[in-house]
């Protein structure tokens, strides 16, 4: 009950809420931490929002696999790691399925730790931009800013 209460008031205010939010469609937040470690720190934050890591790309590994293909178009910005995870909440799957079976095409959702010299760069395509609109715009600003409060507490 309090769940569905909580729903509707953020429902009822998101009208306002959306007004003052950044329009960028990328939300990117950074700490001078390790690269491993803010992502470990992430995946712990997203999994405890119910925001569950399903699968795991390594990409900085994979591009290295090129280094020597690819000569100086290799990693021109000398990222020490670079590293994604998919993530999924069944729950509001379900429900933007239920709204607009379109935005699907937002699922699964991605986070990205970027790192070099001593900085490290957490990434998150917004989803509002994307579902401006939409029968499941209020779901996906929820989802969003869950996920989005998640990366900050993690990098916190």
């Amino acid at each position: 009950m309090i769940k569905k209460i909580n729903i509707l008031i953020l429902m009822l205010f998101s009208s306002f809420i959306h007004a003052g939010e950044d329009q960028s469609a990328i939300f990117s937040v950074s700490a001078e931490r390790p690269g491993e470690e803010v992502y470990q720190s992430v995946y712990k934050s997203l999994e405890e929002s119910r925001f569950y890591v399903i699968f795991e790309a390594n990409i900085g590994k994979n591009l290295a696999r090129n280094a020597e293909r690819w000569g100086d178009e290799y990693n021109r910005n000398k990222f020490e790691f670079v590293k994604s995870m998919v993530v999924c909440n069944p729950y509001y799957t379900n429900q933007v399925m239920n709204l607009d079976p379109e935005m699907m095409a937002l699922c699964p959702l991605t986070v990205t730790v970027i790192h070099k010299e001593g900085s490290s760069t957490v990434l998150f395509r917004k989803l509002t931009p994307t579902g401006k609109g939409s029968g499941a715009e209020d779901v996906l600003w929820e989802v969003e800013n869950t996920i989005i409060t998640a990366i900050e507490n993690a990098v916190d």
